[in-house]
């Protein structure tokens, strides 16, 4: 090694010790004929003293002329820092290295940025020059924290004795809910492998085979519209096991979540962790990811809406709709009206609700509001016993469908827990939604989709709603839930051939289609097909979370843009002729 030491690993034990030091100068200061330099590595910073009567004055000039950002090597002596020159705030700040040797082994040109100024320019500067953020500590600390977390899962399967085996990167396109990534064979003209959205039905083949328990940290890619917590290509520690059920499944990951939360945070969780069905998840909280750091809960009144003279309320119950609202505790005069109306702007703007409807409870426990007066005091005093509201709550509603009342009133609160500060940034909560249905309809044509996917199992007893009403089938489907956002999901999978063809029939899947599509998984179902199921945990959004972080990007080290571009090597980027050829393609512009 070109050093004997990190920059982060001296301390005043070491006083007295010749020392070789390689790093990135991060500043340096002239104290008029010494010069002071931070030298830093990803260990930690050290200060560096190239001044006399160590150094000559040749030495001391060419360390006064480095620029910063320049890889440097130095030799010296390490020595206590001077009475009063302490640094608290560094792990090596009692002691300082007296260089008697200086050696630029690479310069830098002027940086866009460097990694420890304060103000940090744009992403798009920040991503084309990934290099040089991938220097600033809080990049550093990202990755090694990931680190940490893939190490502790991996230690954690190997445990439980689970079998880590690769599964392949080139396969065969599967409808799965997104747009695949396609590759062009050479050899095969005109004909395409997909990169994999997940591992699935390999996974399931290996249960065939026997292997029982398998785990892979397995890259995958989906063509989708991206945003601040999603990846084109992300990571996912995936895993399947047989003969197991689902409270199986959720017990394991349990464990991993109480592991992992300790071992990296030093957090302590509490296990089994807590679980609400489908259902309970979007009528409490509005949302199948429900961030249950703070209450502010949905509150049901449609019964009393039925009853009123406001117009709103009444025609929305009357019709079949719901109105629904959330107390927002002690708001009453955090929100001017100004407010307000940004509010319902947010909500009918982002959420396509008709408005907003509100009521302050006044310091006499009465609810007031322009609408007010369209209510008799019997059914005010109703509404707001059933939102259980206190002198100087803020009492907000929507009258509308079911999904509109529930994505309105989820992202609501939402909203308001971050403007009343109600999060608390370093609780690390987690939980279970299970029982998800089976099937969603597709707004255009009308038809089914799988909510999961297609070899999601039915709940046993379910099973008869396939073919009498598979609207309230229910599935034997789980996502892990973390601080409000899915860090992970899995299902129980059918494993035998006539379920599977009756969710292909109401997916629309013809029997021609399957055996083209899944053929191989469904041949392998007949030979010997064990009960099994699994889940895939989102890495990246792990990290994330643990890191208390809000941009996916900010936690993998080469990041895709929200429009899917590497600016750092501009991928995707055009190929030559000769290429397109040997994969019999050409381009087209599409107008």
């Amino acid at each position: 090694m070109l050093r004997t030491h990190t920059c982060g690993q001296l301390r005043k034990a070491d006083v007295g010790s010749e020392v070789t030091l390689c790093g990135w100068v991060e500043s340096k200061r002239d104290h008029g004929g010494a010069v002071f330099i931070d030298l830093r590595d990803r260990y930690g910073l050290t200060q560096v003293v190239v001044g006399p009567p160590e150094a000559n004055s040749a030495l001391i000039d060419e360390a006064g002329r480095v620029a910063a950002e320049s890889v440097i090597l130095i030799r010296g002596k390490v020595t206590d820092r001077l009475e009063g020159k302490i640094n608290k705030k560094l792990a090596t700040g009692e002691i300082e290295v007296r260089s008697d040797h200086f050696e630029i082994l690479n310069s830098c040109e002027t940086p866009p940025f460097t990694p420890s100024q304060s103000d940090m320019p744009g992403e798009d500067l920040r991503l084309k020059y990934r290099f040089l953020d991938l220097r600033r500590s809080d990049m550093q600390r990202a990755m090694v924290l990931r680190s940490e977390i893939v190490k502790t899962m991996r230690d954690y399967f190997a445990e439980h004795d689970f079998i880590d085996v690769e599964t392949p990167i080139l396969g065969r396109s599967t409808p799965e809910g997104a747009r695949d990534y396609l590759v062009p064979s050479r050899v095969h003209p005109a004909n395409f492998y997909a990169l994999p959205q997940s591992p699935q039905l390999y996974k399931q083949i290996l249960m065939v085979a026997g292997f029982d328990r398998y785990v892979q940290v397995a890259k995958c890619f989906r063509d989708e519209d991206l945003r601040a917590d999603r990846q084109p290509e992300f990571t996912q520690l995936d895993l399947e096991m047989s003969f197991v059920d689902s409270d199986d499944i959720m017990g394991l990951i349990d464990g991993l979540v109480a592991r992992t939360a300790k071992e990296v945070l030093g957090k302590d969780i509490t296990t089994p962790l807590p679980r609400m069905t489908y259902g309970e998840a979007m009528r409490r909280f509005g949302s199948d990811a429900p961030d249950l750091r703070f209450a502010m809960e949905i509150v049901d009144i449609t019964s009393v809406a039925k009853k009123t003279e406001f117009r709103v309320f009444r025609g929305t119950a009357d019709s079949g709709g719901f109105v629904r609202g959330i107390p927002v505790k002690g708001a009453a005069t955090k929100y001017s009206r100004r407010q307000i109306d940004e509010l319902t702007e947010y909500v009918k703007g982002d959420f396509g609700a008709k408005g907003l409807a509100w009521f302050r409870v006044e310091d006499d426990g009465s609810l007031w509001s322009p609408i007010s007066k369209n209510f008799d005091d019997a059914h005010l005093a109703e509404i707001k016993e059933l939102m259980s509201g206190e002198p100087g709550d803020l009492l907000m509603f929507l009258a509308d469908t079911w999904d509109v009342t529930c994505k309105g009133l989820a992202g609501l609160r939402k909203r308001l827990a971050g403007e009343l500060g109600l999060i608390d940034p370093k609780e690390l909560n987690c939980s279970w939604v299970t029982e998800f249905p089976m099937f969603e309809r597709d707004e255009e044509s009308g038809r089914w989709n799988a909510m999961h996917h297609p070899f999601t199992a039915p709940l046993t007893d379910d099973l008869p709603l396939l073919g009498e009403d598979p609207q309230d089938c229910r599935a034997q489907a789980y996502d892990l839930v973390i601080n409000g956002s899915e860090a992970g999901g899995g299902t129980i999978r059918i494993h035998d051939s006539k379920t599977q063809s009756q969710v292909f029939e109401l997916l629309g899947i013809d029997e021609a289609t399957a055996e083209d599509r899944f053929g191989f998984l469904l041949n392998a179902l007949k030979f010997g097909a064990p009960p099994h199921g699994g889940i895939a945990l989102g890495v990246d959004r792990w990290v994330m979370l643990f890191a208390g972080l809000d941009n996916i990007r900010e936690v993998i080290a080469f990041p895709k843009t929200q429009k899917a571009a590497d600016l750092m090597t501009e991928a995707p980027g055009p190929v030559d002729k000769a290429q397109l050829a040997e994969l019999h393609l050409r381009t087209a512009k599409v107008k």
